[in-house]
């Protein structure tokens, strides 16, 4: 009996063994990687790099849109595709997007062009991906292998767009812990924010910190006084907020530190831009360390910028047999 028991023991574990081997097996061919389409879609590097060249060629501005267009992605959801979708309950309308989010009509050229040579292959989300890492490496930022194999998911979230998506007019603790909610860190945070060394930002988003700063009836004392009256004459408080102006100021497109050495002068146009460097929160003091590592040291910023970018791409990727393949990024494919 002995004997008996002791071989029921022994395959009971090579069994479980087996199993655990197999768990892992399928674990591992779920997984992001990086020749994800290197039979089924060869080419979808390229294409997609052409379209994003065609798209910054027209308007240099569309690199910041793209880029911006996969943070607002992978924030909610994951990186799913589900900023994309449209309906009036979709995230397109959530606060943080609504009347701002740019860049889908380049979605939908790209798109199509992936489709035109390999249908129903390449995901919205995979895409949102590779233009994100191409509008960065088009605008003079680095460049890096981007992990693919992500599907679409089959819902939107605005309420967790109006949530989760860090807002400018936020305290520093706020955005940190929205960051630490989808599993990035301070550094994340601070690298990320490096994004804003491209594009434009609405009035909206920035004057509350040019009249009445907390109700001090003055401007705010963290921004650089001749920036201040630019910006006032910019943006008179009978406007309606939406011209826009420069998030680098005297840097506009190219993808460098500039933006981490005009927060040293004062020169952050968001109030969430500026915090990193002159807020008075406990995390001030890392954020700010950080901020003027990376203004003095380029090398430092792009490889922590890469970094984030890498782990923002990883955030709740829906794989294997989960979700779908949209073929048009805008609606769900019919049943």
């Amino acid at each position: 009996m002995e004997i008996s028991s002791c071989r029921l023991k022994g395959r009971f574990s090579l069994l479980m063994i087996m199993i655990i081997f197999f768990m892992m097996c399928g674990s591992t061919r779920s997984q992001l990687t990086v020749d994800f389409y290197k039979t089924s879609c060869p080419n979808v590097l390229k294409i997609v790099r052409r379209e994003v060249m065609i798209a910054i060629k027209n308007e240099m501005r569309m690199a910041a849109s793209l880029l911006r267009l996969h943070f607002h992605d992978c924030f909610v959801n994951g990186c799913d595709g589900s900023v994309l979708l449209d309906g009036s309950d979709g995230e397109k309308f959530a606060l943080p997007n609504i009347n701002s989010l740019r860049g889908l009509e380049v979605v939908d050229r790209i798109k199509a062009a992936l489709e035109n040579s390999c249908p129903g292959v390449v995901s919205c989300a995979d895409l949102l991906t590779i233009a994100a890492r191409d509008s960065v490496l088009l605008s003079g930022g680095p460049s890096w292998k981007v992990l693919l194999g992500r599907r679409d998911g089959l819902v939107a979230n605005k309420t967790g767009a109006d949530q989760g998506l860090p807002s400018p007019f936020e305290s520093l603790d706020d955005i940190i812990n929205k960051f630490v909610a989808v599993g990035l860190n301070i550094t994340d945070v601070v690298a990320l924010s490096g994004a804003h060394t491209i594009g434009l930002a609405r009035c909206a988003l920035f004057n509350n910190r040019l009249f009445n700063f907390s109700g001090t009836g003055s401007p705010d004392p963290t921004m650089e006084s001749s920036m201040v009256s630019d910006l006032q004459a910019l943006c008179p408080l009978t406007d309606d907020g939406n011209k826009t102006t420069v998030l680098d100021r005297n840097s506009t497109d190219l993808f460098d530190n500039h933006y981490y050495k005009n927060l040293l002068n004062q020169k952050g146009l968001l109030g969430s831009d500026q915090i990193l460097f002159s807020g008075d929160e406990a995390q001030t003091t890392a954020t700010k360390d950080l901020v003027q590592a990376y203004s003095s040291n380029t090398t430092h910023f792009f490889a922590d910028f890469v970094k984030a970018m890498i782990k923002m791409g990883n955030i709740s990727p829906i794989t294997g047999s989960a979700g779908q393949i949209r073929n048009n990024c805008r609606i769900l494919n019919s049943s």
